[in-house]
């Protein structure tokens, strides 16, 4: 990569920027007058993609609003378009630009794994895989691989218990009593028959059916010609079960080895929703609806919504050689950076014919329900916010907040207006509703232990999960939660410096008196506003809804009564503060019992103890290792291994 090259902050000088502008691959950072990156592009020829931009027609009102606030162009040329693809999208996930199309960062998706032991284990496996087990996958959610654990377990009799169970066992277990196991662990069969079905259940998951119901039948033949009538019949059941489930798939392909990403993008109603439908092997595994952050949904844009999810989706996972898509997608270079990121060509088809259509046209029926599901649970949570607003009285702070920002984006020379969607008071309305800002902070801890406070977000109708906060507790009596709540609250809001501090409409204390009175000093002592807070008293036997709503600056307290919405969206944000709370702290306490555990261990230091828990993913994992899995990592001999599992057991 070169040097950076950056847009003078005249504007005046653009002309000569876009002169000397390179025109080899990379991307491009459009910048606004407070130094925020408003878009984040990538091109295969920089000095002409970025040079579109400032033509005087533009593609659509959204870039025109983009265009008129750029003060300056940050561009970081790459060696390749693969590359600039990469680099796009970490930035995009690391800034969250509001003219780009946002997909929310998920977590990895779901894979089948078949471990690598004499009697090899099916199990469910999110994460970054390797080369000691066979995966399948990825899948578009957990209940897709669950079911097909479930197929495995019907036809293949294959094991799913942790090698410590398996190790452990002297009799067989239900799942071998209820035909779901062929027990390997008490030599029910052989290891070579074992072998035998699990490459079956591999071939199956590949796509292979044909040969796998072949094959079952030449056994099931051959066991009766041998007047083996019991194993005869157990192929006899695995055929039966095997042919039920080959049924259900309606979409199966004639081949049978087709692997296919079905990508349907629909626009109704303002929504826009991208649904992700999986074929591996012929076999249609589900799918997955998203809804990507749009600055402005209008009907052309899915084309656009389409080169971004594949511009983000792919980039960390696996993309199969064919994609199947129904908008059109004038994107050669993208294709291009994904062949070359993957390794292999990938083929894009917009008007699929056969079983293809068929695939193609489910997914864009499953968008348009998801995308009718997601409007109703829209308008169920503007009437929530509603009924919040009305509740605390907060109509005339969020006007004068909405004001306050208008009148700053003015006087910093961005004079393109609101993006309030519309002129009708109803429009204004649902944006002044989506302006309120919540924060509700909860502490939690195990009798003094690993404490930790949370602090989460609700803006714009829902849950800001990006913006969380969770705060370690330090320095206080173990169990004073009085002291975590000011430790927490004054981190929170302190300014430090001339940074400014993004202030909440509401801040929600869940606790008693106690916690209130605390939180009311605290914002005493640095000089804002107490009538922010709002205390959630628990009710009797902490029942939802019976909850009081308590004011530290002298209003009158309020029980709004079980059903009343406004109380039900403080309880949707209180318990969310809550498993954020109790996440954070058995995560924290769970390391620190890990260290200490491990520690004892004679023999065991820092590098070893890293290791152990990188291979295994925790204590608990390193606890679930056999001795053998235990030898496998580096440094760590038999006799060692027999000693850590001796120590944890």
């Amino acid at each position: 990569m070169t040097d950076e090259q950056h847009l003078p902050d005249s504007p005046f000088d653009i002309a000569a920027f876009l002169k000397e502008l390179t025109t080899r691959p990379g991307v491009y950072r459009m910048i606004d007058a407070n130094g925020t990156v408003m878009y984040v592009g990538k091109a295969k020829n920089l000095k002409k993609r970025v040079s579109s931009y400032f033509q005087k027609t533009h593609a659509s009102p959204r870039t025109s609003h983009m265009v008129e606030r750029i003060v300056r162009v940050d561009v970081t040329p790459t060696r390749t378009e693969a590359e600039a693809l990469l680099l796009e999208n970490n930035l995009i996930k690391s800034l969250s630009p509001r003219y780009n199309i946002l997909f929310r960062d998920d977590k990895s998706y779901p894979y089948l794994r078949l471990t690598n032991h004499k009697y090899p284990r099916v199990a469910y496996y999110r994460g970054a895989v390797d080369k000691k087990s066979q995966f399948f996958g990825p899948f578009p959610n957990a209940w897709a691989v669950k079911e097909s654990i479930q197929v495995l377990q019907r036809v293949f009799l294959l094991r799913t218990c942790e090698d410590t169970v398996f190790s452990h066992r002297s009799r067989p277990c239900l799942q071998a009593q209820i035909q779901r196991c062929s027990a390997p662990c008490v030599n029910w069969i052989s290891p070579e028959d074992y072998a035998k079905d699990v490459e079956a259940a591999s071939r199956f998951l590949r796509g292979d059916h044909k040969s796998v119901l072949a094959n079952l039948e030449e056994k099931m033949l051959e066991a009766s010609g041998l007047l083996e009538f019991e194993k005869a019949a157990m192929y006899r059941n695995q055929l039966g079960a095997l042919s039920r489930v080959l049924q259900k798939q309606s979409v199966d392909t004639t081949g049978g080895d087709d692997d296919a990403d079905i990508i349907a993008v629909v626009i109704k109603g303002g929504a826009v929703c991208v649904n992700l439908a999986m074929v591996r092997g012929g076999r249609h595994l589900g799918d997955k609806p998203m809804f990507p952050s749009v600055a402005q949904a209008s009907e052309d844009i899915g084309p656009e919504v389409l080169e971004a999810f594949l511009s983000q989706a792919y980039v960390d996972r696996p993309i199969p050689n064919l994609l199947i898509v129904n908008q059109d997608l004038d994107a050669p270079e993208l294709l291009m950076a994904l062949s070359q990121q993957a390794g292999k060509k990938i083929n894009l088809i917009r008007q699929p014919q056969s079983e293809r259509r068929k695939w193609l046209d489910m997914a864009v029926d499953n968008a348009e329900i998801a995308i009718a599901r997601r409007i109703a649970e829209q308008g169920s949570a503007q009437f929530r916010t509603r009924a919040l607003v009305e509740t605390l009285g907060l109509e005339a702070r969020l006007e004068e907040a909405l004001q306050a920002s208008e009148a700053d984006r003015l006087l910093s020379g961005n004079s393109v207006g609101t993006d309030l969607a519309g002129d009708s008071s109803a429009a204004e309305e649902i944006d002044l509703l989506a302006t309120l800002r919540v924060e509700c902070f909860d502490i939690s801890h195990t009798a003094g232990e690993a404490t930790q406070a949370s602090c989460v977000v609700f803006h714009n109708h829902d849950m800001q999960s990006r913006e969380y906060r969770r705060y370690n507790i330090e320095g206080i009596t173990p169990g004073d939660d009085y002291a975590a709540m000011r430790q927490a609250v004054t981190r929170r809001y302190q300014r430090e410096g001339k940074t400014p501090i993004v202030m909440p409409h509401v801040v929600l204390i869940d606790g008693g008196k106690g916690q209130i009175e605390v939180a009311r000093q605290v914002f005493e002592q640095l000089g804002l506003d107490i009538s922010l807070i709002v205390g959630v008293k628990k009710g009797e036997n902490r029942k939802v809804g019976l909850e009081t709503l308590v004011f530290p600056d002298g209003r009158p307290s309020l029980e709004l009564g079980p059903g009343h919405p406004a109380l039900m969206l403080i309880a949707q944000i209180r318990d969310e503060a809550h498993r954020f709370a109790i996440t954070g702290m058995r995560a924290k306490r769970a390391k620190a019992r890990q260290a200490s555990e491990l520690d004892e261990i004679e023999g065991i230091g820092a590098r070893r103890k890293q290791k152990l828990l990188t291979r295994f993913g925790g204590l608990r994992g390193v606890k679930a290792a056999s001795v053998e899995d235990l030898q496998t990592v580096d440094g760590i001999s038999k006799t060692l291994a027999e000693e850590i599992y001796r120590r944890l057991h």
